[in-house]
């Protein structure tokens, strides 16, 4: 059962969290680069933001984006701004959302995210949840993946081994960090490769944060995953 209470609260933890880290920072560092290629720290912000306000959009019953090329300038429009206007606007989108979540709805109904994929509306709660935190470990602000919390690391990595489940181009795998293990890829009485780590190695290369170089390997080459 999605406890989309417990998850809304988590959200806003994550947030201040967020926040917090970043209120000490200068103007001059917002503009450095982040860890995802060709976006500086300004452009995930500017993310983070404009995905809350997409969020709001998909509880009201509108469209997530306009469009993916809308998304795009949006965030390519704000992400220059100085950091005080980038906290301001996360803080002030963060409240939008936890505001549209609060309003009586039925939280079994199906919702329309991009890319026509649906979901039921009490997972985005926990679908903002992720976009919060690992957005701040791409930061490089000294979160790192060994910091998530652990409810959060065990959902997540449940979470993508359930999206490559059945996905023709990753053969038959058994992930494993050592307490709990997982099915992935292909369909198949038995898994053809075993990969093994901590929760924080394994979450970061599922999540296309890590090159899986921390990993063990067994039964073949490291699989190769389609982009999230």
């Amino acid at each position: 059962m999605i406890d989309h209470a417990h998850d809304l609260e988590s959200v806003r933890t994550a947030t201040e969290r967020l926040l917090n880290a970043l209120a000490g920072r200068d103007d001059a560092s917002v503009a450095e680069p982040s860890r995802l290629p060709g976006w500086s720290r300004g452009h995930v912000l500017a993310h983070l933001a404009r995905n809350a306000d997409a969020l709001v959009n998909v509880f009201e019953g509108r469209p997530m984006y306009a469009d993916a090329q809308v998304r795009d300038a949006d965030i390519e429009r704000d992400a220059p701004r100085p950091l005080p206007v980038q906290l301001a606007d996360v803080r002030e989108s963060a409240a939008r959302f936890q505001a549209a979540a609060a309003a009586p709805a039925d939280w079994s109904r199906t919702v329309e995210l991009r890319n026509g994929v649906v979901d039921a509306a009490a997972r985005v709660p926990f679908r903002r949840w992720v976009e919060v935190e690992l957005h701040a470990v791409d930061l490089g602000i000294g979160y790192e993946l060994e910091d998530l919390p652990a409810e959060f690391t065990v959902r997540e990595t449940e979470f993508l081994a359930e999206r490559f489940a059945g996905h023709p181009d990753v053969p038959p795998t058994r992930l494993a960090d050592g307490t709990r293990a997982w099915r992935t890829g292909r369909k198949a009485d038995e898994p053809e490769v075993t990969v093994t780590g901590t929760p924080a190695d394994l979450l970061g290369w599922l999540a296309g944060r890590r090159d899986g170089a921390g990993l063990t390997i067994d039964g073949g080459p490291l699989p190769a995953l389609p982009p999230l």
